[in-house]
This record gives C-alpha cells, sequence and structure tokens, in this order.
C-alpha cells in the first residue's frame, strides 16, 4: 500500500512539474504548444530524410569509386600479363641460321 502511494506522489509530481513548466513556456496558449511539437516533428522528420538521402549517395559514390579501381586494377594486371608472356622467337639452327622461314 505505501508503494501504491509512494508512486502516485511521484506521478502527481512529475505532472505538475510538467504543466509548470509548459505553462512558463507557453502561456495561455496552449494550442501553440501543438503546433510547436508537430513544427519539431516535421523539421526532424525532414533533418532525417536528408541524413538517409545523403548516405545513399554516399554509399552510392562509394561503390562506384572502388567498382572503377577494380576495375582498373584488372586492367593493369591483364596488361602486365600480356607483357610477362614471352613472344615466339624462331630457334636458330646448329649451324647458326634461324630455322623458320631461313633462306
Amino acid at each position: 500500500m505505501a508503494r501504491d502511494y509512494d508512486s502516485q506522489l511521484l506521478e502527481s509530481v512529475a505532472v505538475r512539474r510538467r504543466r509548470m513548466r509548459d505553462a512558463l513556456l507557453f502561456g495561455v496558449q496552449r494550442s501553440r504548444r501543438t503546433a510547436d511539437e508537430r513544427l519539431g516533428k516535421v523539421f526532424a522528420g525532414i533533418a532525417i530524410a536528408a541524413v538517409l538521402c545523403a548516405g545513399c549517395i554516399g554509399w552510392s559514390f562509394l561503390q562506384h569509386t572502388l567498382a572503377k579501381q577494380k576495375a582498373e586494377q584488372e586492367k593493369q594486371q591483364r596488361q602486365e600479363q600480356q607483357y610477362e608472356q614471352p613472344t615466339p622467337t624462331a630457334k636458330p639452327d646448329k649451324s647458326g641460321k634461324s630455322s623458320p622461314g631461313s633462306s
């Protein structure tokens, strides 16, 4: 029973403080409070949406940049492999003349 009384007392004090704060902030214009709260929520929603859009754009840019770097690396590796492969050349005979196409 004592705990119920204590919790009721704490709740009533919290309600009283909130009402006093609201009266101090908004005075007689109680309807303004709901409009201010709604306006704040709208601005918060717009800010969250802007942050999400910026995050998506950043992620897309990062993916594009990484894909471009990977493509460039693959291109360089292919070019290096082409240069590393020896080109077939004509081997000289024992007589010192090259065998294919020798005259």
